[in-house]
């Protein structure tokens, strides 16, 4: 069962169209990816789906409801969780307020719960958990990023280029845990540069050449198609 389905989508900036007739989806429990060059519309797409952007055609649906109308605090109340690009956390709030606060529309006897269980996968989160936002490494600042979306309990994770400005044993860290929570249920949309460790975690993946889709298929199909190896594998 498909939990997203974007189609016909178009994006325009200023008349410009950034996203061209783009249809894809995501199943229930899959990491997808779309991967793409700098300016391929990944990011836009992603904030499409969150709300923040509006589209100019096309269909967005999440768990069978048309997205399009909703504004985007009520697209996080049904449960899509957007960890975007530059990470996006409240300098100024220690790492135990920024994760209290991403739960605050929460209304179930679980939160104490999933803070452990955020803990549990970030343990250096828990080590400054008293800690301001400001004061953490690139590094830190993205599992916070990623803890915030994990206490909305989100259905659906949008991950935007979690690797980005990360030391290489930092960003495997990161790609671990991306795999941990798909292995325990989470459904995640991922946008990612590093496109053999997107592929490597990804079931389905999307790849996207100025604001359209120009080849899909499964991962492990994709890491070995000629056009993937020579423009983003180092083929």
């Amino acid at each position: 069962m498909n939990l997203l389905e974007v189609t016909g989508l178009w994006i325009a900036y200023d008349r410009i169209n950034a996203v061209r007739g783009v249809s894809f989806a995501v199943g229930e429990g899959e990491i997808v990816t779309l991967i793409g060059a700098n300016g391929a519309g990944k990011s836009t797409i992603l904030r499409a789906i969150s709300g923040l952007l509006p589209a100019a055609k096309g269909s967005i649906t999440f768990a069978g409801e048309d997205l399009l109308n909703l504004p985007a605090h009520l697209r996080a109340q049904k449960g899509i969780a957007h960890v975007p690009e530059g990470r996006g956390i409240f300098g100024n709030l220690t790492v135990l307020e920024n994760l209290r606060l991403a739960a605050y529309a929460r209304k179930d006897t679980g939160i104490n719960e999933d803070l452990e269980e955020v803990f549990r996968l970030f343990p250096r989160l828990h080590e400054r958990r008293q800690q301001w936002g400001n004061t953490l490494s690139g590094g830190e600042q993205q599992m916070l990023a990623v803890g915030r979306a994990l206490m909305s309990r989100g259905r659906l994770l949008l991950l935007d280029e979690p690797s980005m400005g990360l030391a290489p044993m930092l960003v495997r860290e990161i790609f671990k845990v991306i795999k941990r929570l798909n292995q325990q249920g989470a459904t995640i949309l991922l946008v990612e540069q590093n496109a053999n460790l997107a592929l490597e975690v990804a079931h389905r993946a999307y790849i996207l050449e100025t604001g359209e889709i120009s080849l899909s298929g499964p991962s492990g199909e994709l890491k070995h198609h000629p056009q993937v190896v020579e423009a983003y594998l180092g083929g």
